[in-house]
């Protein structure tokens, strides 16, 4: 199953899953407003991350599989009334449907864990690089669990929001996650695959970009062997 219909699956309960993820939205529309914009927002979504950004001002060029969280992406971009700012279409980030040249790329909430191997994550940087002007930045933000995280959580049906339930399952030896998700009638089990900062560094580098930092948390923290990883790196002039 494509990831865009995986995503279709739980379309109608994605924003109350992902309710109380708002530590990443600051980090993102202050990259947005310092770029001066417009941006491309690769795995959009529903718009958690680009509505705030339209509301700042910034126009948002947003790149989803999924047609049915770019619907609602739409309507949350009308009730706040930012339409105009929002430029939504349905694609692959390792194949945007873009030929805009921009200041920002940003590829949020970890989705580029869905990439399965080095050749769909090398296609998704340099798809991001190409997009970008000389000078333009790419940020994305990935993790890699925690032995403890892992024995904590492995197989055990957890309720992340009320009536909304999750469970992982880990496989530590192939680095990959599975990631399931359910609530009333919807549901969807999805495959997350992390790396190392090494590995990432050489990927981010071979697509022809430079790494410009590296946080271990929204708030700008140095990355000090944490779980998160918050890379911003840029197209060399």
């Amino acid at each position: 199953m494509s990831e865009g219909a995986l995503y279709d699956r739980i379309a109608g309960i994605y924003d109350p899953w992902s309710v109380s993820v708002t530590e990443d939205v600051e980090l993102y529309v202050e990259e947005a407003l310092a770029s001066g914009g417009p941006v491309v927002e690769l795995a959009v979504g529903t718009g958690r991350i680009a509505v705030p950004t339209a509301k700042a001002g910034i126009g948002v060029i947003g790149v989803d599989q999924s047609p049915g969280m770019l619907a609602i992406a739409r309507e949350h971009g009308e009730r706040e009334g930012v339409s105009a700012l929002l430029d939504l279409r349905v694609g692959d980030l390792r194949e945007p449907p873009a030929t805009e040249r921009v200041p920002l790329v940003t590829i949020p909430f970890r989705s580029m864990l869905h990439m399965p191997d080095d050749g769909d994550r090398g296609r998704a940087l340099r798809a991001a690089a190409t997009l970008l002007e000389p000078g333009g930045r790419l940020v994305f933000d990935v993790f890699a669990p925690s032995d403890r995280d892992i024995e904590e959580t492995d197989g055990i049906w957890l309720e992340r929001e009320p009536g909304i339930f999750e469970r992982a399952d880990w496989h530590p030896r192939e680095r990959r996650l599975t990631l399931s998700v359910r609530g009333g009638e919807q549901s969807a089990s999805m495959e997350l695959h992390w790396l190392s900062p090494a590995e990432w560094n050489a990927l981010i580098e071979d697509a022809g970009l430079e790494v410009e930092a590296l946080y271990g948390w929204f708030d700008r923290r140095p990355w000090e062997g944490g779980e998160d990883q918050i890379w911003v790196c840029r197209r060399p002039r």
